[in-house]
């Protein structure tokens, strides 16, 4: 017993010391992740309800007294342009982004390699030594399998026949030139694809990019904003996108690539109208050519997360124009994009396409079938994970790509 109790003693005097450090390093833990509610005059990070904080180098305060329209309050609401080394990013070396015609050769090859059924069936199908209604019924049913859509198919089919038929003879060369003929027809190259990006007299061009959860709106934002840069564009990105996690952290990354500032909040769940409202309004004290807001992903039968994104476009319009609404749609959802389409083309005007990953689906007709049904032109496509897969549609680029 007298041999246990020295032992005993020593294991309690352990527990005590370690009781007391507990404290100690709950508090160090806390100093490090929550900012107190008063700060030493030095200390460069200005305190946010609910902790966190964003670097101040030379920002202005936001007025209590200032109120966003609509009933949208600012009151509290932190913004910042981000600087190199805010909210825990790591230094970027500025990156100079490819030029626009450079993307589009690459994308347009990418596209040749890609697997596409459209070009490739149609081609095959129409060389063959006799076109009978088997072979029509083929190449009927190889567009609505792309994603061509029953009217656009029933039109190109039409077409295809009557050319065939006065052609009578067919070489693959004369072939190839009826198909590229029609396919460009129906993308419809008389569409404007240009985007608005130009500065107004006193005002920047205002950009909503919005879309479904998934579709990569925060991706292409920052790709546009590369796109917009090797144009010698003026950049300022809001990240408008405050429920998802890291959403304004990602988006500010892509803008320090290639040098352009990012306004966001750093209180989690912030009123995303508030920050759109704060990053229009930077943009036009600072003059910039092109504010660019990213949305927060919401699906189209979410009658309460579309009332809100249509809050988010009225508040932006009491300070500016908005030029561009960018829908954002997946190439491989097919014909569940229409109906993504439609809605969204309710709620916010939609004035253009973004179609992502279109190398990673044989649904090239996709791209017909939503100009058909909306009016709305594919402005930009996305064939790649690469910082610089991104570019301006061109009609005739995108048939010759699908007939090789």
């Amino acid at each position: 017993m007298n041999d246990i109790l020295p032992i005993i003693l020593a294991i309690l005097a352990a527990l005590v010391v370690i009781g007391g450090l507990i404290p100690v390093l709950l508090k160090t833990r806390r100093n490090i992740t929550k900012y107190p509610g008063t700060r030493d005059a030095n200390d460069p990070v200005e305190p946010l309800r609910g902790g966190g904080g964003t670097l101040v180098e030379d920002r202005p305060a936001v007025t209590p007294e200032r109120k966003a329209p609509g009933g949208v309050d600012l009151e509290g609401l932190e913004t910042a342009e981000v600087p190199d080394d805010a909210a825990g990013l790591e230094t970027i070396a500025v990156e100079t982004p490819l030029p626009v015609a450079g993307r589009l050769t690459r994308l347009r090859e990418r596209l040749v390699r890609s697997n596409n059924i459209l070009g490739k069936g149609l081609l095959a199908l129409l060389s063959s030594d006799k076109i009978d209604e088997d072979v029509w019924d083929e190449v009927e049913e190889t567009l609505l399998l792309a994603d061509l859509g029953t009217e656009p198919t029933m039109q190109l089919v039409d077409a295809l026949r009557e050319r065939v038929k006065v052609l009578g003879t067919r070489t693959p060369e004369q072939v190839k030139a009826l198909l590229r003929e029609e396919l460009i027809k129906l993308v419809d190259p008389t569409m404007d694809r240009s985007l608005r990006t130009d500065r107004h007299a006193d005002k920047p061009a205002v950009m909503m990019v919005v879309g479904v959860n998934g579709v990569g709106k925060t991706t292409t934002v920052g790709k546009l904003a590369r796109v917009l840069v090797a144009e010698d564009k003026d950049v300022l990105l809001g990240a408008a996108d405050t429920f998802r996690a890291a959403a304004a952290e990602q988006l500010a990354t892509w803008g320090q690539r290639v040098g352009v500032p990012t306004v966001k909040s750093d209180v989690d769940g912030a009123d995303p109208a508030s920050v759109a409202y704060e990053a229009v309004k930077s943009g036009i004290d600072q003059e910039v050519d092109v504010v660019m807001i990213d949305t927060a992903g919401r699906l189209q039968n979410k009658v309460g997360l579309m009332d809100e994104l249509g809050k988010v476009k009225r508040v932006i319009e009491k300070l500016a124009e908005v030029d561009e609404v960018l829908l954002v749609l997946d190439a491989t959802t097919g014909q569940n994009g229409l109906n993504q389409a439609r809605v969204f083309s309710e709620v916010v005007n939609i004035t253009g396409i973004v179609l992502t990953k279109l190398d990673g689906t044989a649904k090239g007709g996709i791209v017909v079938a939503i100009q058909k049904t909306l009016g709305v032109p594919v402005k930009l496509i996305g064939l790649g994970e690469g910082a610089d897969d991104l570019a301006p549609f061109d009609a005739e680029s995108f048939v010759d790509a699908l007939l090789n």
